[in-house]
């Protein structure tokens, strides 16, 4: 293997990881705007004929339901107060971690 061949390579392991950082990242992001935007409705908040947010909703809610259903089968919600999604992001970032540190070699 030539030292060029390698360079690329660990620049390569390099730009994947921290690709698949910033993913984890704004699926992060995206996890916490979605808990924000269902208290903000919870508790009464309406937008009223606001077709927008009804769309940014239906957003968070088709991307981030199915991840956080998988750890709402396991956690049980105390009464009102669900903890699923802290774990998911705990278990996100820490599997995340792990994973770009074995891309990054």
């Amino acid at each position: 293997m030539s030292a060029l061949h390698g360079v690329v390579l660990a620049a390569f392991r390099d730009d994947l990881a921290g690709y698949l950082l910033a993913v984890i990242r704004v699926y992060t992001l995206l996890i916490i705007a979605y808990i924000l935007s269902s208290m903000f409705f919870a508790f009464g908040g309406r937008v009223p004929y606001a077709r927008w947010s009804s769309a940014v909703i239906a957003f968070l809610r088709d991307v981030c339901e199915p991840y956080l259903a998988i750890f709402r089968r396991f956690i049980p919600s105390l009464g009102p107060i669900d903890l699923s999604p802290i774990i998911a992001i705990f278990v996100l970032n820490i599997v995340g971690g792990i994973v770009v540190r074995l891309i990054q070699g």
